[in-house]
């Protein structure tokens, strides 16, 4: 069998500039126009958007609803710099820090939402 790897999610949006003020100010996205929406690219990997005026075809016939995504971002180096961060620019940490179970082992990891609503993770692998 080949080896196969996630290329890309997807997340609806309610509107897209404060998403796209989330995303890059806070995530670090880089924004790329997509068709009549946006995709969100973190180095090699990619979130598709659904938002306002794009329509998802063909075959998302129950396409994700604003805020009903679950993420999990790797951050890298000790995850009081990501509470650090998230601080500095506003957003209140939910949960954490936890020791959490993620695609590398054993990290910890802190918990936030975006502006729809969406549950976002960042996992750190770093010691403390």
């Amino acid at each position: 069998m080949p080896k196969i790897k996630l290329d890309h999610c997807v997340i609806h949006v309610s509107d897209w500039d404060r998403s796209h003020a989330f995303y890059r100010g806070v995530l670090g996205a880089e924004i790329l126009p997509n068709g009549a929406g946006w995709v969100y690219r973190f180095g090699a990997e990619q979130l598709n958007l659904h938002g306002p005026g794009v329509r998802p075809a063909p075959l998302a016939q129950l396409p994700v609803q604003p805020g009903g995504s679950d993420l999990c971002f790797e951050w890298q180096g000790p995850i009081r710099e990501a509470q650090a961060h998230l601080e500095a620019h506003g957003v209140p940490v939910e949960l954490g820090p936890v020791p959490r179970f993620g695609a590398r082992g054993q990290g910890t990891s802190i918990y936030f939402r975006d502006p729809d609503g969406s549950l976002l993770e960042f996992i750190s692998y770093s010691p403390a």
